[in-house]
Formats: structure tokens, sequence, C-alpha cells
């Protein structure tokens, strides 16, 4: 594992990248897989690895079949607890051929549990602030394609944008857009500042720079900068609401998927905040990952006395840059909704991931007669509580203040399996790949039906990516409700 305390990075140079084995270039030993099963990046010098001329370097990346990819591009430089800056111009070539690595995270179990590893066998590196750019193959600088940037979940706490279940291969190819991949900083690296020796919210001013590098390169790959979507899952999807608050996020994209966001844990969280701040402030700035990583679990543990809000104690701070105070926030999501079309749903059954831990619960889902008692019980009403209730109010406010927008649900294979429309349910669909497929996520199904289902639900979100009408689809689960203008929130 690439360790680094201090979180260098402070050149922009891919040239020095290499020598130093930075971020997207993997430790020995440490090699995450290729992004799928015939996908081998050639040598960066091969004669026919795509390159790209961008105002950030040239950039020389590898083919994946249909698509082409340009992978853990340095966005921005870091020392740890700084804030983002810019990357200057590099005047060596830039090898993208290796996934961008990991923050530090400890293990994530909710998740672990469920569908194996959050990251696979990423590298984690202090030093992650990467892109990754997937293209259909041979895209040439001018066709300007509609672009997706993605904001991977995982409480603000685990994740990384190159995870083996976020491949937007079959996305891109399928659909003819160009989706960015970002890795941000996370858990005590990027979501605990107390605002004044540290600054909070450092990981959503990484994503706001990983726009800001998107603005400005991805015409090259043949991008549009002009039609640049934002769409998040989980705190991903949290992420992409508050970035169309934030302030230097205005014009940095033009449309927003919101999925899944836990809009019921983000009220009166300042107290936890500051708790959770007091708790880790015995660590050492210089403090090793392995410490990090211990304090954050005790962090997070300290967390568990404020109830289902410390179930996701990492997250953003109101009144914090690049933040409004909390008591502005319905003023300033009104202000921005003409500004950002706006998809925002659900999962109909999101609780179910997290009852299915429990193996006395998920015995009863497991019973036709026993699991309606737990559907009626816990599933249908905390789904309701942390996530519908707050997407309904999202989309509702977003039209009746003048925004364009829509709100879904999803419930692909429901009575297929316990925790079918579970939370994340939907990015088999979305990210077909091999780290889906034997999840519990597609029980009940085929691997030929999430393919063709998903390829629904992938057409859906590019469409709306191409500024084009989203419509119900039974068959991607998906059922979408244009919200009622005259009804206000």
């Amino acid at each position: 594992m690439t360790e680094r305390p201090s979180a260098p990075g402070n050149s922009g140079s891919a040239a020095q990248d290499d020598a130093a084995a930075g971020p997207g270039h993997a430790a020995p030993g440490h090699a995450a897989p290729p992004p799928s099963d015939d996908a081998v990046p050639p040598p960066s010098d091969a004669p026919t690895a795509p390159r790209w001329d961008a105002p950030c370097g040239r950039i020389i990346g590898w083919r994946d079949g249909p698509v082409d990819r340009a992978t853990g591009i340095r966005y921005a430089n870091v020392g740890r607890f700084e804030r983002p800056r810019p990357v200057a111009a590099s005047s060596a070539e830039i090898h993208a051929t290796e996934p961008a690595p990991a923050c530090p995270q400890p293990p994530m179990p909710f998740l672990d549990d469920v569908v194996g590893s959050n990251i696979g066998a990423l590298p984690q590196d202090e030093d992650c602030l990467r892109v990754s750019v997937t293209t259909p193959a041979n895209t040439p600088p001018d066709a300007g394609l509609p672009v997706m940037v993605w904001i991977h979940g995982g409480s603000y706490a685990s994740g990384a944008g190159d995870a083996p279940f976020y491949d937007p291969r079959a996305l891109v190819s399928e659909q003819r857009v160009i989706v960015v991949n970002v890795t941000y900083r996370l858990g005590l690296l990027g979501f605990l500042g107390d605002g004044a020796d540290i600054p909070a919210n450092l990981g959503l001013l990484d994503m706001i720079a990983a726009l800001r590098w998107t603005r400005e390169n991805i015409a090259a790959f043949g991008g549009d900068p002009a039609n640049v979507t934002a769409f998040g899952q989980s705190a991903g999807g949290d992420a992409v609401a508050h970035l169309m608050i934030a302030d230097g996020a205005r014009g940095l994209f033009h449309r927003a998927v919101i999925q899944s966001a836990p809009f019921g844990l983000l009220a009166g969280r300042a107290r936890m905040s500051e708790l959770m701040a007091t708790t880790a402030s015995a660590l050492a700035r210089d403090a090793s990952l392995d410490d990090i990583r211990t304090m954050q679990q005790r962090v997070a543990k300290a967390a568990t006395r404020f109830g289902l809000k410390g179930q996701m104690p990492f997250g953003l701070q109101y009144g914090h840059d690049p933040l409004p105070p909390e008591s502005e926030l319905d003023r300033h999501w009104r202000e921005a909704a003409p500004h950002v079309a706006v998809l925002v749903g659900t999962t109909t059954r999101e609780a179910a991931l997290f009852t299915a831990r429990i193996p006395p619960l998920l015995r009863r889902m497991n019973h036709p007669r026993k699991s309606r008692g737990v559907e009626r019980i816990l599933i249908s009403p905390f789904t309701q509580r942390l996530y519908g209730r707050g997407a309904r109010r999202f989309a509702q406010r977003h039209v009746s203040s003048g925004g364009t927008g829509a709100r879904y649900e999803f419930s692909w294979g429901v009575g297929r399996s316990p925790i079918a429309a579970a939370h994340i349910s939907e990015l088999p669909l979305l990210f077909p790949g091999p780290a889906w497929e034997r999840t519990p996520m597609v029980e009940g199904h085929t691997w030929a039906d999430v393919l063709a289902d998903g390829a629904r639900l992938r057409r859906a979100w590019a469409d709306f990516a191409r500024g084009e009408p989203v419509t119900s689809d039974p068959r991607a689960g998906l059922r979408v409700f244009p919200p009622d203008p005259g009804r206000t929130v």
C-alpha cells in the first residue's frame, strides 16, 4: 500500500508522478484488476494507444474494446487537510493507464457484508485526487458528446471513483456519452474539519476542482463542456444536490441526477460534527494512515449516540465553505433551480439493504408471510423517512421555483429477492460488470436480464443527459413522476 502521511503531490508533472510511484501508478503488488475481463491496458507507447491533446497536457490512454480510457489523471494538487490547488499543464506526456487509487479508508461492514469490498483491489493513497475519462472508441475532439460526471457514494467514508462497481463501459459504448469518474477525499481526510484549524468540506471542494478540470479539458476528448451532467448515488447523490448551491460550482454542470440521497439525515448535524471533531482533535497532523483509519472508526463510534444521523456520521457541514448556513438552504436551492435540470429519486425499498444485514430479519424477509411485517414496520417507513419524502420535496421545490425536473422511483426485481429495489440496487444496471455478477443485488435474474433491462435504464439516464424527456419504463423498473409546478413545499 502506498502510504504518504503528508500527501505531497505538489507537481503536475506526469514524469515526476511516475518516478515517485504516485497516485494513479499503483505500488508494486497492488495493481487493481482491469475494468473488464478482456481489458488489459497496453504499454503507453503502443502505436494504437489513444492520445488526447488537452489543456492539461498530452494524455496517453488505452483501448478497451468499444471504449477508450484515460485513467488516474490528476485533477488537483493537495497536501493533508489543505484545499485543492489547480494542476499546472504538464510538459511531459501524461500516461493515464492505471486506475485512480482510493482514499485511505477502514472497512465498511454494512456494504462489505452484502456485496464485498467497496473498492476491490484498488490501492489506497492519501494523494488520490484523480479522474478517469471513458469515451466511445475513436471519438473525435469535435464530437460534442454529452458528459456525465460520476460522484460515488459510500457515506462520505468509503468507496472510490474507479471501484469495480462503477465501470461505465456499457453506458459509454451504448449511449455515446462520455463519463468522468471522480475520486475525492473521504472520512477524516475529507469531511471532518472544524472550519478553523482544518477546513470543513474538503471532499466537496475536491469535487468542484474535478468539475473545473472537466470543463477545461473535456472538449479534447470529444465532450461538450456546455452539456455536463453530475450524477451520484447515496452520499454521491447528496453531494450532487449540494454542488448545486456550492460557491464556485455554478455553471460547472447543467443537469443533476440525484440517486437515493439520504435527505432525512441531513438536518441538525452541527452538534454531532462538533463532538466528532473534538474526538479527533488528539490526532497528530502527521499521523500515519493506520492511525487515521483507527481514529476514523473511533470518531464514527462516538457519533452513534446521535441515533440515525450517527449511521452516516461523516458528511457536509453547513455554514462552512463552500456551503451556506443551514437556515439558508431552501433559499439557495430555489435560486439554483432555473440553472440546473434535475432528475431526483429513490429505490422503492431502500431500507431493505440495511435490514438484510440483521440475520433474524433476513430470515423473515425470506419467508412469504413474515416478510410482510418487516416490509410494513421497517422497510417501507424507513425508506420514506430517510429517502422518499426528501426526494419528493426536493423535486417539488425545484419545479415550483422555475426549474426543470422530474422524480423517479426504481423497483426492478421486486418479488424476486428479499433485497430487490434496495439501496444501491440500480447500480448493477447502470454499471454492469463482473463485480456485480455474484452479489445479491441481481438475485432472481439471469445476467442477460441484467444487461437487457439495464440497457433501458442506461438509455433513460443518457436521455436526460442529452436533454431529452425521461419516461417510465417497467422493464427497467423505472417510474417517472413529473412534479406539479402549482404545488408549493
